[in-house]
């Protein structure tokens, strides 16, 4: 067996000892035949809502014990495979279980970081909002620009993305929008985006193709169920109705069916368009609330959270975590982590991942923000 297949297998086995270990294997799986014996008793939907949390826990323990027993059947049967092709002298069926070794170690990698997320709120849905900055058309294409990474990214995922608010700008791109991405663990995913992101390129916009750098922001915030109470005083708040503005089709109507709330003790405001129903766009601009005041509640109790709440003090130079620069090279770069990439067209197409996975192991380890020097 070569030595560059005996690593693999060694890094497969590693990740399944983490993912055991992360598990707590043995209480994990008493805790998952209790919650099958719990499925069968009859009184158990008596308080539906605690029988849907239970169900919840029930699916993720036997999606995550499934998939390690999956890794160690599957690691197993293609070592086996490959001892059998060495013994008969074919090439070809070691090579199918040499790359089946790869795919799976790649999907190892891909559960370890899913495992990093358990944090309360990490499997929500999520809201996901962008900010142009200052700079006018350039920022606004660049927020525009970075709505369709994050679109991109989720399609890739397999999550369902709807659009709940959009404001245009005034020649072309976005000043802001609010999208809703739906899936398991989209919140935990998408937690570390919130932040500035700086943008450097040759501007379309400009007649003499100078250089510009243009800033937006991302927030994100998690989708609260029904389970989890924030309280909120409708005295504290003031809501507005508007048009909504849009390119077109379910974004633009002729009446004043948007709706905006403002929190203002906080000073946190929502706005929602989504429906042509201002009634509709009400409750869901109240469920944005709910969810905006809860994130705040969580950085309050996660430590490692405080640094997105700083980022988000001003869209520009000093704030950024991420800078993507098109011109006079190819380069994006993480300024928390170090990660880089230097296919900025890919990144812009979606591929953000490898970012959010070191990200979330930077944020996990505790360790606050690294020293990294910007570029462009």
């Amino acid at each position: 067996m070569r030595n560059e297949t005996i690593n693999v297998i060694d890094e497969i086995k590693q990740a399944i000892s983490l993912l055991r270990r992360h598990l707590d294997w043995d209480q994990a799986v008493r805790r998952l035949d209790w919650l099958n014996n719990k499925a069968e008793d009859p009184n158990l939907w008596n308080d539906p809502s605690e029988a849907q949390k239970l169900m919840r826990e029930r699916q993720q323990l036997d999606d995550s014990i499934s998939s390690v027993r999956k890794f160690e059947a599957n690691l197993q049967e293609n070592i086996d495979l490959i001892e059998l092709g060495e013994m008969e002298d074919d090439q070809e069926i070691v090579l199918v279980a040499e790359a089946s070794l790869k795919e799976m170690l790649a999907e190892a990698n891909r559960r370890q970081v899913e495992a990093m997320l358990s944090g309360e709120a990490d499997g929500n849905d999520t809201y996901l909002e962008v900010h142009s900055g200052a700079g006018g058309t350039e920022s606004q294409d660049w927020a525009n620009m970075l709505l369709r990474m994050y679109t991109r990214w989720a399609e890739r995922q397999g999550f369902k993305v709807e659009v709940l608010e959009m404001h245009d700008g005034e020649e072309a791109g976005i000043k802001s929008a609010t999208i809703l991405v739906k899936g398991h663990n989209a919140y935990g995913w998408l937690k570390t985006e919130s932040g500035v992101h700086r943008l450097v390129r040759i501007s379309p916009y400009d007649s003499n193709a100078r250089r510009h750098t243009s800033f937006s922001s991302v927030w994100v915030y998690p989708v609260v169920d029904d389970s989890i109470n924030i309280e909120i005083n409708e005295s504290d708040c003031r809501i507005d109705t508007y048009r909504a503005s849009g390119s077109g089709g379910q974004h633009i109507n002729t009446t004043d069916s948007a709706v905006r709330i403002t929190h203002i003790p906080s000073g946190i405001a929502v706005a929602c368009q989504q429906e042509r129903s201002q009634h509709k766009n009400k409750a869901k601009a109240w469920d944005m609330l709910r969810s905006r005041l809860y994130e705040v509640e969580l950085e309050k109790r996660e430590a490692a959270a405080n640094a997105e709440a700083a980022s988000k003090t001003d869209i520009g130079w000093g704030h950024q975590i991420r800078s993507y620069v098109l011109q006079p090279y190819q380069m994006v770069k993480d300024l928390r982590t170090g990660v880089e990439s230097s296919a900025p067209s890919d990144v812009l197409d979606g591929a953000i991942s490898p970012f959010m996975e070191a990200a979330l192991a930077h944020r996990i380890s505790g360790k606050g923000n690294a020293v990294v020097d910007d570029i462009g």
